[in-house]
């Protein structure tokens, strides 16, 4: 699987066609990568109590959770980098709700798709394995 995928000819950035918030234009970049690569998308916007998946998707025998984080190319901190240790708490303890309540018997990986916007085109990142469920 490719690192990376540009979506240049794509205009989901451009506002004036548009009524999505700037981060629903990056969840939507993320699951056409996502899908592009073989994934089944399988909720999207999941929530647990105040904490939420942002795509929860399947692919082989694997289960990935994948944060998605949208920034402008002029914005200070890369994406991936806000995905800090308080973010990756939340995203465990979410999933470990999920995979209660729909019984998953996979391995689950935590994913991280970085969608950079520059103008009207986006950078599309998909940072496999990005973090690990750590002890308290």
């Amino acid at each position: 699987m490719q690192d990376f995928i540009c979506l240049k000819e794509v205009r989901y950035f451009d506002t004036m066609e548009n009524n999505m918030s700037f981060g629903q234009q990056g969840e939507v970049a993320a699951q056409e990568y996502l899908k592009s690569n073989g994934f089944t998308i399988l909720h999207t916007n999941w929530r647990w109590g105040h904490k939420e998946l942002d795509i929860v998707a399947a692919k082989g025998a694997k289960l990935h959770v994948v944060e998605v984080k949208t920034r402008s190319a002029n914005f200070l901190v890369s994406p991936q980098q806000s995905v800090d240790r308080r973010k990756q708490q939340h995203t465990v303890s979410a999933a470990n709700a999920y995979v209660e309540k729909y019984n998953v018997n996979k391995d689950v990986q935590f994913d991280v798709i970085s969608v950079v916007v520059k103008g009207g085109d986006c950078t599309v990142e998909y940072l496999p394995e990005a973090f690990y469920p750590t002890a308290r």
